[in-house]
């Protein structure tokens, strides 16, 4: 193994690539997604179908065991369940764990090919289905408009306008209102009027539906060109729809609509969605990241537009701010960096007292190049900071130490042997390199079961085993490289009396050297025993609380 030798030789630029990975890992830091949580696929779609008038039986039988039969035939579906209730039909469809954020469009779109197929098969009345499997979003900011003295027709026509103005901002992914209030036209008949003139509710019905009917009316050719015809007499107030002419049944004498109705326009009721803010009636602005997207940067981006905007929102019209992700993503992790640091001060600080003062400052040097190189590694994979990838470094801080304390000591053993400092760093790598490695790996894949799992656990606590493969993997690099280049460079060789004593050729390390060849020795009790202590810890894992 001649990693260490080359480290060496090539010394500036082993200190130059260290300096990269200390400024570059800070630059990384900076630019990396924030959330709060990690993000999962929800493997769930819904497939809604309304069928006014029928009892929940019938909506079973004649609608969601169709919908039912027909979903059952994708290969990807794990599972299915219906909820039938009085004119209306609910199926969940659940798609099997294999199929994560990148294959799962292709999926509802299949799916949407199926339902779509079998609409000829619902009863008369029943229908469209409507399929959603975009309901996984999380808002980052979530924000009231209101304003008591303007209607909601007004606030809608505002919220409309900061809806396209903020889809512009950067990591804004889509833009929801919430609380919209649709406006309607009541005609209210007058079922008296109606019956002594012999106006039958059809007539008016029919009347009104040929009314704002979008036609083709044709084209007149004006010398060389085509003037389109767009036909006059369109409905676009109340009074319109007041001077509708009605004609009674059998009769060629017509009559108002305002006669026989009371015209009146309000909003739909009732409203399936509502919403106030501190006792006003408002309309909500959600806004979604892109899945990539830094939270915090977002959040911060979308007040400065708004600020930009204020100009152009009605006096009276307020903002009320009901979440904002972004604030508790700054406190989530601006506590895991805190967590962060006071471990690796506690790492440092412990390394300080226990292998001396030059050992420790080196050792903890590299934990620091280490830990900002992986900010590197995990920009590159995609791999945001959060709860799980921060903690995954608060996991790994024990481990990312082990590979250089055991360069570092195997150095001071050899300096004490009276080796000269470059071969004492060489000779150590190239006995450690190996089974650093070996043990490096191992620690890994312990965690891999996590990070590849399919299900919506393995895709919730993926950045555990990403993190911890770029860290542990990076800390080996570290370990056969920068560290032996540095121990050369600043480890002290020991006090001429001590050189060349047997640093091992103590009391401790003789009873544990006798220890080691008893085990050795009485091989098979040495295995039998350790055998027993895992089944015991098997059968007592069974009595540990879970939740």
């Amino acid at each position: 193994m001649k990693i260490a030798e080359k480290a060496i030789e090539n010394k500036t630029t082993t200190l130059v690539l260290t300096a990269v990975m200390l400024i570059g890992g800070a630059w990384a830091f900076n630019g990396m997604g924030r959330l709060e949580d990690p993000e999962f696929t929800i493997k769930d779609a819904l497939i809604t179908t309304p069928y006014p008038g029928a009892t929940a039986a019938e909506v079973e039988e004649e609608v969601s065991d169709e919908i039912e039969i027909a979903i059952q035939r994708l290969k990807q579906l794990d599972q299915v369940e219906s909820l039938s209730m009085r004119g209306l039909s609910i199926v969940t469809a659940t798609m099997k764990d294999q199929y994560d954020k990148n294959s799962l469009p292709q999926v509802w779109d299949e799916l949407r090919r199926k339902v779509t197929d079998m609409q000829s098969r619902l009863p008369p009345g029943a229908g469209p289905s409507i399929v959603n499997d975009d309901y996984g979003d999380v808002f980052g900011v979530f924000v009231a408009l209101y304003g008591d003295e303007y209607s909601y027709a007004e606030l809608n026509d505002v919220a409309e306008f900061l809806q396209k103005e903020l889809l512009l901002v950067q990591d804004v992914a889509r833009i929801d209102l919430y609380g919209i209030q649709p406006e309607v036209v009541y005609v209210e008949l007058d079922r008296d009027r109606m019956s002594q003139l012999g106006i039958p509710i059809s007539v008016v019905v029919n009347e009104l539906r040929q009314k704002n009917a979008v036609s083709d009316a044709g084209k007149v050719q004006v010398g060389p060109d085509f003037i389109a015809i767009d036909p006059t007499g369109l409905v676009n107030s109340v009074e319109d729809f007041e001077g509708i002419l009605i004609s009674g049944q059998g009769s060629p004498q017509q009559i108002y609509l305002r006669d026989i109705a009371d015209v009146r326009r309000g909003y739909g009721e009732p409203s399936t969605t509502r919403l106030r803010f501190d006792g006003h009636r408002a309309i909500g602005l959600g806004l979604s990241a892109l899945p990539d997207g830094n939270v915090v940067t977002m959040g911060e981006d979308i007040g400065q537009r708004m600020q930009e905007l204020l100009g152009q929102i009605p006096l009276g019209m307020q903002f009320g701010l009901i979440a904002v992700e972004s604030t508790a993503v700054t406190e989530s992790i601006n506590g895991f960096v805190m967590s962060l640091a006071q471990a690796v001060a506690i790492v440092i600080v412990v390394l300080l007292l226990f292998m001396g003062l030059r050992s420790g400052l080196l050792i903890g040097f590299i934990l620091l190049v280490t830990i900002s190189g992986s900010f590197i590694f995990m920009q590159a994979w995609g791999v945001t900071l959060e709860r799980i990838s921060l903690g995954a470094l608060i996991i790994a801080l024990g481990m990312l130490v082990d590979n250089a304390i055991v360069v570092v000591d195997g150095m001071l053993v050899k300096l004490q042997q009276g080796r000269d400092p470059k071969s004492a760093a060489t000779e150590t790598v190239e006995t450690t390199a190996m089974p650093l490695l070996g043990a490096t790996l191992v620690a890994v894949l312990a965690f891999a079961a996590i990070g590849t799992s399919q299900d919506a656990t393995g895709e919730y606590t993926r950045s555990l085993f990403q993190v911890i493969l770029i860290s542990l993997m990076l800390s080996w690099v570290t370990a056969v490289t920068t560290t032996p280049l540095l121990g050369m460079m600043f480890l002290k060789a020991p006090k001429v009396k001590d050189q060349g004593k047997d640093p091992f050729d103590t009391g401790f390390y003789r009873r544990y050297r006798a220890l080691l060849r008893g085990c050795i020795r009485f091989r098979w009790i040495s295995v039998t025993v350790v055998l027993g202590i895992f089944g015991a810890s098997l059968y007592g894992f069974g009595y540990v609380k879970q939740s």
